[in-house]
């Protein structure tokens, strides 16, 4: 008659106690020296790889209106036009610096100097930032072209301007936190000061949406690369006196595709920029509530904010998959370039209401 004997399965103590004696000094000298340096190989690629997946994490969204309030000490009455959009500016430019494992696109240590994707998301969210900042000092704060410029804003555009990648003297994060403090000084003077001012005129909105609608429209043409696009050369031949074009069947092709190791980082970059005018387009709902409503216009913006709450859906697979055409496996950029497409034309069209409604 057989017998089993049996299995004693150690517990966690024990594991634990077990894993720490690898790395003790007499075990290492048992083991050897190739032993040892494996050991502190695989224990440094597993700490790496444990804080490079918690500084991969993205912001999540957040609401304009209620940091809006928290910044005003709960005060409903402090919402001025052009309140809710500064603050939103400030939040931004925050999450930018205070995510987890901080601003990583001047890191020059591991983990962060292994990272490409936050970096690619960072600088698409530096660029509505930029853009939001610029629109802020030359348009949303003048009545008039001949109008002076906001003294805190002159100081806040530029910093959000500097090199995105220095490390060192002066740091990027030190350039940006200036660009905050002097948006916060802003921010308290709308409240208060008569010389600080939003003006929530619909060419001022117009003007800044024309940025968008160019930033959208190139960010969809570099997605759809991704997979590789086919087009006609309309370019006249060097030197040609000729202004006709030359006959279809003449006509030389040209192919666009994006390299493979940079698809993922074009695809970040479209969804850190359009996290950023998310939070931008939802501000400016309050701020030009007016505005918007006089020129029928609202239900356009609020269809716009739907196409950019879509770009923010969670990303079930682990890598940015790329398949072509109708093939099986599922391709990121190009759902991520239709719905920026969508929201790009939707733009067009509230450019026009905006102009003519």
């Amino acid at each position: 008659m057989e017998t089993h004997k049996a299995v004693r399965i150690p517990k966690l103590g024990e594991k634990i106690t077990r894993v720490a004696t690898y790395y003790h000094p007499r075990t290492w000298k048992e083991k050897g020296l190739w032993w040892t340096l494996l050991l502190f190989l695989i224990t440094y690629w597993i700490i790496i790889g444990v804080i490079g997946t918690i500084w991969s994490r993205t912001p999540g969204k957040f609401d304009p209106r209620e940091q809006a309030l928290a910044l005003s000490g709960n005060d409903p009455k402090k919402l001025v036009p052009g309140y809710v959009t500064t603050a939103t500016i400030i939040h931004i430019a925050e999450c930018l610096l205070d995510k987890p494992g901080g601003y990583l696109s001047n890191d020059v240590t591991p983990p962060g100097v292994y990272l490409d994707n936050i970096p690619e998301w960072e600088f698409g969210t530096l660029t509505e930032l930029r853009d939001l900042t610029r629109a802020l000092r030359n348009d949303f704060s003048r009545s008039q072209t001949q109008s002076i410029e906001d003294r805190d804003l002159q100081i806040a555009e530029p910093k959000f301007n500097y090199d995105s990648d220095s490390w060192i003297l002066p740091s990027t994060e030190s350039e940006y936190r200036d660009g905050i403090t002097a948006l916060y000084r802003y921010l308290n003077r709308l409240t208060g000061a008569k010389d600080s001012r939003f003006f929530t005129r619909a060419d001022n909105l117009n003007a800044y949406l024309q940025v968008v609608e160019k930033r959208l429209g190139s960010l969809a043409q570099r997605l759809a690369s991704s997979v590789g696009q086919t087009r006609l050369n309309f370019d006249l031949a060097s030197g040609s006196s000729s202004h006709q074009l030359p006959a279809f069947e003449n006509l030389s092709q040209i192919q666009f595709k994006t390299p493979w190791l940079q698809i993922d980082n074009i695809f970040f970059e479209a969804r850190g920029y359009t996290w950023a005018l998310l939070h931008t387009l939802k501000a400016i709902t309050i701020d030009f509530y007016d505005v918007l409503s006089n020129k029928n216009a609202l239900v356009s913006l609020k269809q716009i904010i739907r196409d950019m709450e879509d770009t923010q859906a969670f990303i079930w697979s682990p890598i940015i998959l790329n398949g072509t055409g109708f093939s099986l496996v599922a391709s990121h950029s190009l759902i991520m370039a239709s719905y920026i497409s969508r929201a790009n034309a939707a733009i067009i069209d509230l450019r026009s209401l905006l102009l003519q409604g």
